[in-house]
């Protein structure tokens, strides 16, 4: 499953679209990863930099090609030739701006237009700041769209490993397939509140049994 422009490996290797917003941390997330920092690729004709998140599977080594939108969403619309051949995504918006989780539905939308029927995983980023906007329980927008969601934190690496497990199971179409080592990972630059994300994280599993709301109901209001 080469990925055009990418050198090939002798290892299963994807292609991962991550998209959101400016200003989430999509930057800061894959750069927790050393190995993909270090040999990130600069793809110009599309605005993109790609990174390769190397992974130890008890299916062997694995390579997510992450790519990263580097700000270019901020000039509206990304071209189609970002998602084209995509494996899998991963959509992130910023649990202290209400607007980056709006505008969600939009990422999923563009991304589905393009890629149909990818696993794609949804991220709520920068859970340890304690003056969050979006709270656990008004994230639905997963449960519509029958998406894996997850509360994570890149800066304290908090969670970071759940998003490319949950692909690669879905990719290899094995649910007990597991990472036999953890990735080489910056130090934390925070320290998360794991008590009070605890509480966020039962907040979460208590929402996904209640009824969803209506379309046209925000949970802003």
């Amino acid at each position: 499953m080469a990925v055009a422009n990418q050198q090939t490996v002798d290892f299963p290797s994807f292609k991962l679209v991550l998209v959101g917003d400016g200003g989430t941390g999509k930057t800061s997330f894959v750069k927790r990863h050393l190995t993909g920092e270090f040999e990130k690729k600069y793809e110009p004709t599309i605005g993109v930099e790609v990174h390769p998140l190397d992974f130890h599977t008890n299916h062997g080594k694995i390579r997510f090609y992450c790519w990263d939108t580097a700000g270019q969403e901020k000039l509206g619309g990304l071209r189609d030739g970002y998602y084209i051949h995509g494996h899998c995504a991963i959509i992130m918006f910023d649990v202290t701006a209400r607007l980056t989780y709006k505008n969600v539905s939009t990422w999923h939308t563009d991304l589905c237009r393009v890629c149909v029927n990818i696993p794609i995983v949804l991220c709520g980023n920068k859970v340890d700041v304690k003056n969050r906007q979006v709270t656990a329980k008004q994230v639905t927008f997963h449960r519509k769209k029958n998406l894996q969601y997850y509360e994570i934190s890149a800066k304290s690496n908090y969670n970071f490993e759940k998003p490319f497990l949950f692909l690669a199971r879905k990719l290899f179409k094995d649910p007990k397939l597991q990472f036999v080592a953890m990735p080489a990972l910056a130090p934390p630059d925070v320290q998360i509140d794991l008590a009070a994300q605890e509480i966020q994280e039962k907040e979460l599993a208590l929402a996904a049994c209640q009824p969803l709301p209506d379309d046209h109901d925000d949970p802003f209001e």
